[in-house]
């Protein structure tokens, strides 16, 4: 079986979607921008090497959603904090290594992802740190085999988160790909290549 990459997503409605983003520039630029990066990394990650699936949320509207790619499997979040979540999804792919990211990480490639893959040939889990403090990307050899705990009392969206994470996996061999930024701040996002641009639709 091929390794799975897992991205988590939102519908990208004004005011549910990157509302630190939106508190910067405006609710109805930050889901623009938000939609328009999800489908340009959903493009750019697809490889014969992996196979994509979308993590949607909210479930019902997201599944019947036609803003994601109708090729791509979807699975609903379903309910919990973020850390439930991305242990649920990470649980449904079986059989094979996975590897879960956000959708708003504007640097990610596909060479990121197959050295995270890669990475988890000796270990058994891989992080891609975030420059904020916490982490892109997480990845298990043997997703359906979580520990006890694993990402329970992470202080999420804090400095600590990565840290926080990695104390959940306790004598798992861990590995480590780039550290890259993700986007919630006006000042994030003009750290993008076009950021401003993108920002007001142009």
């Amino acid at each position: 079986m091929k390794p799975t990459l897992i991205v988590m997503v939102k519908e990208p409605r004004p005011g549910r979607v990157k509302t630190r983003l939106g508190r910067d520039i405006g609710m109805v630029a930050a889901a623009w921008w938000f939609r328009h990066q999800t489908r340009r990394l959903l493009r750019r990650l697809r490889d014969s090497r992996w196979q994509v699936v979308v993590a949607v949320s909210p479930d019902r509207e997201g599944l019947g959603s036609r803003v994601w790619p109708a090729d791509l499997p979807r699975l609903p979040q379903g309910g919990g904090d973020l850390g439930l979540r991305m242990a649920r999804m990470l649980a449904r792919a079986e059989g094979a290594p996975a590897c879960l990211i956000g959708a708003d990480i504007p640097g990610v490639m596909p060479t990121h992802i197959a050295q995270a893959f890669a990475k988890l040939g000796d270990h058994d889990a891989v992080f891609g740190p975030a420059t904020d403090g916490g982490f892109w990307l997480i990845g298990l050899k043997h997703p359906a085999r979580q520990p006890a705990g694993f990402f329970r009392g992470v202080r999420w969206s804090t400095s600590h988160t990565l840290s926080d994470s990695l104390a959940t996996l306790p004598d798992h061999r861990i590995a480590f790909c780039d550290t890259l930024g993700d986007v919630d701040t006006a000042d994030d996002l003009n750290m993008t290549p076009g950021g401003a641009r993108a920002s007001s639709g142009e």
